[in-house]
């Protein structure tokens, strides 16, 4: 073992420790090994001067790890480091790109560069990048005109690079939502149809358009050219996987994500910030276009009240529950009424993903691919009673009732992925005042997931490079630890780290990206076949028969998440890490 024959002495800055290099020692390569060990041997070598001459003493610990010498780090860094059993924990890595790598204008800008960036992320160990594919941008110039040529240039770039892609289908504007900094409207023609019909887009109580993404309202009138919504969205996968044929045949594309919504994502754009709405509002629910409040009037009729209106009690964006008559104590929505509206809400957006992931499933049948459909993490409120923010955005989640598990139940008929959010918060993270438990939240959705039988994968909510935030990452990805012979109890099928960018790039920021990259793959170097950690990707079969109503309602019985440790066995590091990192920031 290499010895640090030093004692160390007082300091205001780190408080006292007594005399104990050897503990210290410990403690320092106990912190060194959450760092990339390749990286580890660099930073000991640099800093080891820096603790033999230091006149620092910090507090002992409870309790230390095992010794590590610079030579095992050197070998470690060094020998491959694959073993069967543990790669049976490993959960691939993706990292999104940038929303506007390719422009308005569909061109590829500044290919150099993103080649560049591409090859550190492969350096660095990671599987493979996600990119949305715009609506806005490939059919904009006219009905059925597509143009995918900046796409494809995009996607011989990522194969030339040797990394996996994941796709999304991004039938919604970019622009105006949270993490948005560039804007890409839907494509004009549709634009221009709604200049002489509003109706066409998601419209609130007050009669403001949404203009992010089509209404459900309109899923299935011929209002587009003789096309419905659901026959614009699927002649463009069907271009899609007619001009993408090659890349999909090479095994280069894994999985489509089908945009259900705002943002991507399967729900009302309830929390707009376009219209006002800002953090921790209720938001609006948005059903008051022509289409959705006909729809809802002839529902209650055929249920025997026709006399029964869309709320009108719910508040405005930025309201608190406890404001409002609908989401107050003994409010509407535990009325009958209140329950029926929300039952009708929720059930129509089931039916829209349920209905164009159905034609996913005919256009992408035989292909080795995965389908998939993003949950919003609405974290907000879910400690209140009412769980408002998630209401207004179609997620009808109670404390007795289950507002995830029926659309898990629906995807499981079209094997696809459930894809959630908010993976890096922890509740002491959030204003209390917000009533947020984005840790119970994970936990519910991911278990109702796994419940349903089918695949859970993830992303952080908003850009964070700290290590808390890749340690519960990691823990949401593993959430009862890497099991050493073999595969976990649970397990994400994969997460993708939002977002690619200079910052995340920047040395102090991608050393400890690379760390967790490692650590996503316990501990083990990338692996280049799915095979060995049981994703193996199969032809993809025909979607199962349809569920009843009856059937996706069962699975809203409340059922309890299954247990969660209370932090990752795979941590990248604490405080003690963090304070080397400043230390070598001394030095430069």
């Amino acid at each position: 073992m290499v010895t640090m024959a030093t004692s160390v002495c007082s300091s205001s800055l780190l408080g006292g420790w007594g005399a104990d290099s050897r503990l210290y020692q410990r403690l320092f390569f106990f912190e060194m090994q959450y760092i990339d060990r390749v990286e580890s041997v660099k930073r000991a070598k640099q800093v080891k001067s820096f603790f033999i001459n230091s006149s620092y003493k910090v507090k002992k610990p409870q309790a230390v790890a095992s010794e590590v010498s610079t030579a095992e780090l050197e070998s470690s860094s060094s020998a491959p480091n694959s073993d069967e059993k543990l790669l049976a924990n490993y959960v691939p890595i993706y990292v999104m790109l940038p929303l506007g790598v390719i422009t308005i204008v569909n061109v590829l800008e500044d290919k150099d560069g993103l080649e560049n960036q591409l090859k550190k992320l492969k350096a660095a160990g990671v599987d493979g990048v996600m990119l949305d594919v715009w609506w806005g941008i490939v059919e904009s110039k006219g009905p059925k005109q597509y143009d995918w040529s900046a796409y494809r240039s995009l996607f011989e770039l990522v194969q030339q690079c040797e990394l996996k892609l994941q796709v999304i289908m991004s039938f919604h504007q970019c622009g105006g939502n949270v993490g948005d900094i560039v804007n890409i409207p839907l494509p004009q023609w549709v634009l221009d149809i709604g200049k002489t019909n509003p109706d066409i887009f998601y419209t609130n109580r007050t009669g403001n358009r949404n203009k992010e993404y089509l209404t459900i309202g309109v899923d299935n009138r011929p209002l587009f050219d003789g096309r419905t919504a659901i026959e614009i969205y699927s002649g463009y996968m069907k271009s899609f996987r007619e001009k993408m044929s090659d890349f999909l045949e090479a095994g280069l594309i894994i999985d489509i994500e089908i945009g259900l919504g705002p943002a991507g994502e399967l729900r009302y754009p309830s929390y707009p910030q376009n219209q006002g709405w800002v953090f921790p509002g209720i938001g609006e629910f948005q059903c008051y276009d022509k289409y959705l409040k006909a729809d809802f009037k002839e529902a209650a009729t055929k249920a025997g009240h026709p006399e029964w209106e869309l709320p009108d009690n719910a508040g405005q964006y930025n309201s608190t529950p406890e404001s409002t008559e609908f989401f107050g104590s003994n409010g509407t929505y535990l009325a009958e009424e209140g329950k029926f509206f929300l039952t009708w809400y929720s059930n129509n957006l089931l039916s829209h993903g349920d209905d164009i992931l159905d034609e996913a499933n005919k256009i992408f049948l035989g292909f080795k691919v995965k389908l998939a459909a993003k949950v919003s993490g609405i974290h907000w409120w879910y400690k209140a009673d009412s769980h408002a923010a998630e209401l207004t955005a179609g997620y009808y989640n109670l404390k007795d009732r289950d507002g995830y598990r029926p659309i898990s139940r629906m995807l499981s008929r079209h094997y696809a992925i459930l894809n959630f959010t908010c993976l890096e918060m922890r509740d002491s993270e959030q204003p209390a005042s917000a009533k947020s438990g984005p840790q119970e939240l994970v936990q519910q959705v991911l278990s109702g997931g796994w419940r349903e039988n089918i695949e859970v994968a993830g992303e952080n909510a908003l850009s964070r490079y700290d290590r808390s935030a890749y340690n519960q990452i990691l823990l949401n990805a593993r959430p009862n630890g890497v099991n050493r012979e073999g595969p976990p109890k649970l397990r994400m099928f994969g997460v993708t780290y939002l977002r690619l960018s200079d910052e995340v790039l920047e040395e102090k920021n991608f050393n400890i990206f690379k760390t967790f990259v490692k650590k996503m793959h316990a501990d083990q170097d990338y692996c280049p076949d799915p095979q060995k950690y049981n994703h193996e990707i199969v032809p993809l079969e025909r979607s199962k028969p349809t569920f009843t109503i009856e059937e996706l309602l069962e699975a809203t019985k409340k059922m309890e998440p299954f247990p969660w440790d209370k932090e990752t066995d795979m941590s990248v590091g604490g405080i003690l890490a963090d304070l080397i990192d400043k230390i070598i920031s001394i030095f430069k």
